[in-house]
């Protein structure tokens, strides 16, 4: 394992269907992965007095696999209609907020209508090599003023409450100052020692951020909305 683990996120084929294009990397990398889609669960419609025959079974198997293929259909069809993309997170920079194989539902069009904020969670381009996806959390917009001294971050002077991240995994690096320039965000992995990010590759411009992560759903014992 690398020391900077970052944390990619591979989106689904409706992200072609829902017009959304990379832009296009300096060099060539490597195709981007599909994300797990998992459909949600719908209710069987096998009836109890069906259970006799080997004709039933089969003929209930076969409505079960529609049902599944169906529900599949509708779903993705409602996620790219409405500007929502299904993705799982490879990697740990961005833990303890997210895990390595988390599935998210990541909203790309509210950037749209607004501008990133710090602290959001977003899905975007990796300046490096754009065919590939992170996510981070963004610290800084346009004008802001970042520093780093042993590991604690700074905006504008003011430190960054970040209690989100935990003791064991702070860095202890100096970085900065800088100021955030036009068009251009600040990110980092909650990981701060495990993350590679803006630290290393710079700002972010908003053109490269696909959306924001609103949901993760999987695992269900730990879904949240951000």
């Amino acid at each position: 394992m690398s020391e900077l683990e970052p944390v990619s996120l591979y989106p689904t084929d409706g992200q072609v269907a829902a017009g959304l294009n990379p832009p296009q990397p300096s060099s060539t990398g490597t195709p981007l992965e599909s994300a797990t889609v998992v459909p949600l669960e719908v209710e069987s419609l096998e009836r109890e007095h069906d259970q006799g025959s080997r004709w039933a079974r089969a003929t209930r198997d076969l409505v079960s696999g529609l049902q599944t293929l169906i529900s599949a259909a509708v779903y993705a069809t409602l996620i790219v209609t409405f500007g929502f993309q299904v993705a799982r997170v490879d990697g740990l920079s961005m833990a303890p907020t997210l895990e390595d194989h988390d599935r998210l539902i990541v909203n790309k069009l509210v950037y749209e209508l607004g501008d990133p904020r710090p602290g959001d969670i977003v899905m975007l381009y990796y300046p490096v090599n754009p065919e590939k996806m992170f996510v981070k959390r963004v610290i800084a917009k346009e004008g802001d003023t970042v520093r780093i001294v042993d590991g604690r971050v700074y905006v504008n002077e003011r430190p960054l409450h970040d209690d989100y991240v935990p003791a064991e995994f702070r860095s202890h690096d100096d970085w900065g100052p800088q100021v955030v320039q036009q068009g251009y965000y600040f990110v980092m992995g909650d990981h701060r020692n495990n993350s590679s990010d803006s630290r290393h590759w710079g700002p972010v411009p908003k053109k490269y951020i696909v959306g924001k992560v609103k949901v993760r759903w999987w695992p269900i014992q730990d879904a949240r909305i951000f």
